[in-house]
């Protein structure tokens, strides 16, 4: 769930069937997204942040968790 987004979005008066016409998605879509069940678009990402006045880090969550093990291993073998 990307709640940050969600606040920000709510701290703007902008509901999710008018944030969905500004993104040019449909209402469900935008809230399957927004939940988390789907993922937003880059051009959506950015699109969110221009509205909203905000950088894409302060409004999204990362989607994959790595633990710092993890990142080691995915160094190496690069």
């Amino acid at each position: 769930m990307q709640n940050q987004l969600i606040a920000w979005r709510r701290y703007h008066g902008i509901t999710q069937k008018e944030m969905a016409a500004k993104i040019g998605v449909d209402l469900r879509t935008y809230i399957n997204k927004e939940r988390g069940v789907t993922q937003f678009k880059a051009d959506e990402m950015f699109a969110i942040s221009s509205i909203l006045d905000k950088n894409i880090s302060e409004l999204f969550s990362p989607t994959t968790n790595f633990d710092e093990s993890e990142k080691g291993e995915a160094g190496a073998s690069l």
